[in-house]
């Protein structure tokens, strides 16, 4: 049974400060390139890696013992003790001013910003809200806030087709697809050694949480649309990305990333097979 949810004493938690630091190595940048389906190439120490290689960076490790039922850590330490289940990534906004690049010592500073309740169609959901500064020796490389979600688990399947019929796809003037296989779910967990076993479990995804498959990470998705936006502006990343899931997108289909030019900016969305928005994001330049 899930633990009453207290936020006066979860809002505690607000201002918490932790710190990591990793190197940017050859060998990562070439599995995030293989990854993000970019030309692998033979990198080198000072070569540029993917914009959003910090989220393979220092990644929190911890031993099988402290790991809960999800493949997540048991709640507690630097992130608050939410009692919901169910956690997943909502969204966030990303600051780009310089690359990571190979040989790198990229530090990460992380604080706790905000922690809210809301109700939503499948019950209480909490918001914790994580801004991060990335730097090198050369000064600040990525600013970045994280959204995570937590909600119950619900009996109610947790991707139940909608009652009403989606609205028609959006049109897109630049569009590039792929498939989203279970190999590309697991290299992607790998690369942020990721235990969270939505991403990887066929039984657990479908039986526990009553997903129809495997979940296509936020963050992957997040990457993909950052790559996108830079690739269509001469390799010049987006100042500012604010983005947000939309819905879950799930393996074993042909997925796309799309982009439409908007008022000196962009507007980004990942899509399923079907065309319909699984993330949106806004790129200002």
């Amino acid at each position: 049974m899930t633990d009453k949810l207290d936020l006066d004493h979860l809002r505690q938690w607000i201002g918490k400060t932790t710190e990591a630091s990793d190197v940017v190595t050859k060998y990562l940048v070439m599995g995030l390139r293989a990854t993000l389906f970019q030309e692998i190439g033979e990198p080198k120490a000072g070569d540029a890696a993917p914009w959003t290689t910090h989220w393979c960076l220092a990644q929190p490790v911890f031993p099988m013992s402290q790991l809960g039922p999800d493949g997540h850590p048991t709640r507690g330490g630097f992130l608050p003790p939410v009692p919901l289940p169910r956690r997943m990534w909502a969204g966030g906004e990303l600051e780009f001013f310089d690359s990571l690049r190979i040989g790198d010592d990229a530090k990460r500073t992380s604080r706790i910003a905000d922690v809210t309740v809301k109700s939503g169609s499948t019950g209480t959901l909490c918001f914790v809200s994580v801004n991060h500064e990335v730097t090198t020796s050369r000064g600040l490389a990525v600013r970045e806030r994280q959204d995570i979600v937590y909600r119950e688990m619900t009996s109610t399947p947790a991707a139940a087709a909608p009652a009403k019929a989606p609205p028609p796809p959006p049109a897109a003037q630049h569009r590039e697809s792929h498939v989203s296989d279970p190999v590309l779910l697991f290299r992607y967990s790998a690369l942020t050694f990721n235990g969270h076993r939505i991403h990887y479990d066929r039984d657990y995804v479908t039986k526990v949480e009553g997903y129809p498959g495997l979940i296509f990470h936020g963050p992957l998705q997040a990457s993909f649309i950052v790559e996108f936006a830079a690739k269509l502006h001469g390799g010049k990343p987006p100042k500012k990305l604010t983005y947000r899931g939309v819905q879950p997108l799930f393996e074993g289909s042909e997925f796309s990333i799309n982009a439409n030019d908007k008022d000196g900016g962009m507007e980004l969305w990942t899509a399923n097979a079907e065309g319909q928005p699984t993330m949106k994001g806004t790129a200002t330049w």
